[in-house]
């Protein structure tokens, strides 16, 4: 077999081309890291009170706050104590829901906290529930 040599058979490149993949591993990294600060939270700084026999409410339609100071806020507007009837009525018009949640700070005036709860009555609120927090979701801070 001196003058006929063989040919050993080409074998295709099995590189993988990792820069594509670590791109879009990149790509979503920075997805995650950027979406993640658009989860929407509370406006209001309220250390509501604890409770031990807490149940979780389903989305609410109306939330008052009521901050250590006595400011009351209606959802995100700040609403003075007088005009927190009126207020009330014309968001429970359109609210499919008639529930009212108060959060209130646990160092406020219960008196404050009642009168609003009264006001939220006489604006024809069917129900009102009282935010706590529950001593477990202390623990886990």
């Amino acid at each position: 077999m001196t003058g006929l040599e063989f040919e050993r058979r080409k074998k295709p490149e099995s590189d993988i081309n990792m820069t594509p993949l670590i791109d879009m591993v990149f790509l979503l990294l920075i997805f995650f890291v950027l979406s993640s600060h658009f989860v929407s939270h509370e406006g209001f700084k309220v250390k509501l009170p604890k409770a031990m026999y807490a149940k979780t409410q389903k989305n609410e339609q109306m939330t008052i706050f009521i901050n250590k100071e006595g400011d009351i806020f209606l959802n995100d507007t700040k609403v003075r104590l007088e005009n927190l009837t009126l207020s009330i009525k014309s968001g429970l018009s359109t609210a499919t829901s008639k529930t009212v949640v108060i959060k209130a700070d646990e160092d406020v005036n219960l008196g404050l906290a009642v009168k609003v709860m009264d006001i939220a009555k006489e604006a024809n609120a069917d129900s009102l529930v009282i935010s706590t927090k529950t001593i477990n979701d202390e623990k886990d801070k």
